[in-house]
């Protein structure tokens, strides 16, 4: 019978080895550093440039909104991660985009692709022929054959599966799906396991135009975190590499960077809203908005969803966007409230004001109410956009832009300096305002039966996990037998 105290042992180890894979950490970091100034002109036009992306395929075809913007230069964020793609695994800087649901980078055969960026980076291309693990997705495969939103599948005379993604404005980039290796850093108690991989598809850039091909902001590719089955959470989760969910914590200081987590960060103060079903983005039901507690007086039915409308949660877009029959109740709110102690300016097309002193003092909370009774309360730092001094004050200016019979978009202005939980497992998202410097907890499974906390901080020489990837149960049960096993047989 010792036999079977080895066979438990075994067991047990076995179990504890498949666990490492079930959490990936990614480490996060800021696009555009704070302190560096850009114009609002700049932003909204590369904020509309992506929602033709998000609108891209929905019904009626392309949405163009109606956008109002400002040259001022204001500070700003954006967000990206490394990933280790092929064999050997080379690393490539792509932009966290949970708008979109494809991962891909630049193909080394890309022509007209940026070669050198403004962020500071080096640029990275992919290259089939140098990975002894690549090999090329064929129309027979039955990715090829599924439609995937905001993607065009067709098939090339040498029988690749190719795609293209096109822009409201023309900009877009076409290429080719790889499947090849994805290596990311898995966790198991107090240790990083390096070297852990999957298998993935992803797509090879040959061409890219429009606002992708300029310098200033080019990165390696983009990192889509969306709902569909092409998204890396996807293609993971659905062979139990990974659990159905991911969170973020966005820093919203100077410094920037964050956390990104293949698994659940747990807080006591989260709160959960079940997303739109049938939808391709991240819908919620938004249902009516506060300042400073009083509920605005605004139509319900402006945030229905449908082709055209609705609320989607997408750390793509830098501002965020409020459909207008929203926007300008809301706007008169702000204004009614702050006033006189604000002095309401207008700076080149932009409803701003003149603070003399802390925002915090003059301006109000938000409150975002959804469905489920959850609520998403917003600081003046988190609607409003710092744009410089004026006549010896302080100029802030609202960081929402209207949308004209649009959707409703929260972009990272909101996102920032919060936990948001992406439980595709439960179709819902949750939220809970949270300072990104600090370590959170983290569970790798995404039913509440039990709770595997641990310690995970943003800064990447101390992202540590106290991970207990098997109730602790199951662990004192198999040693009780194995105890048992033995006296008997003393």
């Amino acid at each position: 019978m010792r036999a079977l105290s080895r066979l438990i042992f075994s067991f047990l180890a076995v179990l504890l080895l498949l666990s490492v894979v079930n959490c990936a950490v990614i480490p996060l970091e800021r696009a555009f550093p704070l302190n560096n100034r850009v114009e609002l002109s700049q932003l909204v036009a590369r904020d509309q440039l992506r929602h033709s992306r998000i609108l891209h395929g929905l019904v009626g075809g392309v949405v163009d909104f109606s956008v109002q913007g400002s040259s001022d230069p204001y500070l700003v964020g954006l967000y990206f991660t490394k990933v280790k793609l092929g064999s050997p695994p080379r690393e490539f800087n792509v932009q966290i985009d949970t708008g979109s649901d494809v991962l891909w980078v630049t193909c080394s055969s890309c022509a007209d692709c940026p070669q050198s960026s403004g962020l500071g980076i080096q640029l990275s291309l992919f290259d089939t022929a140098s990975s002894s693990s690549a090999r090329l997705v064929s129309c027979s495969d039955p990715i090829c054959s599924s439609q995937f939103q905001t993607t065009a599948t067709q098939c090339s005379q040498s029988n690749q599966c190719s795609y293209s993604f096109q822009y409201g404005d023309g900009s877009g980039t076409s290429g080719y799906y790889v499947a090849d290796m994805l290596y990311f850093d898995a966790v198991l108690g107090q240790s990083l396991i390096a070297n852990s991989s999957a298998l993935i598809v992803f797509g090879c850039s040959t061409s890219q135009s429009g606002d992708l091909t300029k310098t200033d902001k080019a990165v390696d590719g983009i990192f889509g975190f969306g709902r569909g089955d092409l998204s890396v959470i996807s293609q993971l989760s659905s062979r139990g590499i990974t659990p159905r969910v991911f969170s973020h914590c966005l820093k919203g200081d100077d410094s920037g960077g964050g956390i990104m987590v293949l698994g659940e960060i747990l807080d006591p103060n989260i709160v959960y809203s079940p997303l739109v079903p049938s939808q391709p983005h991240y819908n919620l039901m938004l249902q009516s908005i506060a300042v400073n507690g009083q509920l605005l007086q605004i139509d319900p039915v402006v945030f229905a969803t449908s082709s055209s409308r609705g609320t989607i949660v997408d750390s793509g877009t830098t501002l965020s966007y409020l459909v207008q029959e929203a926007y300008d109740p809301f706007l008169s709110a702000i204004t009614a409230t702050v006033s006189p102690s604000a002095t309401p300016i207008i700076s080149k097309g932009n409803q701003c004001y003149l603070v003399p002193t802390s925002v915090n003092e003059i301006f109000p909370t938000v409150g975002l109410n959804f469905a489920a009774g959850a609520s998403m309360t917003l600081k003046p730092e988190e609607y409003l956009i710092r744009s410089g001094f004026y006549d010896g004050a302080t100029m802030w200016c609202i960081g929402f832009q209207k949308v004209q019979g649009g959707i409703t978009i929260l972009g990272d202005l909101v996102l920032k300096d919060k936990i948001f939980v992406y439980d595709l497992a439960h179709q819902r998202i949750g939220w809970a305002n949270y300072d990104c410097s600090l370590s959170v907890n983290v569970s790798i499974t995404s039913s509440k039966d039990f709770i595997n906390e641990g310690q995970l901080s943003e800064s990447s020489s101390t992202r540590e996990m106290l991970f207990e990837l098997i109730p602790l149960s199951l662990i004192t049960l198999l040693m009780q037998l194995i105890v048992l096993v033995e006296f008997q047989f003393l």
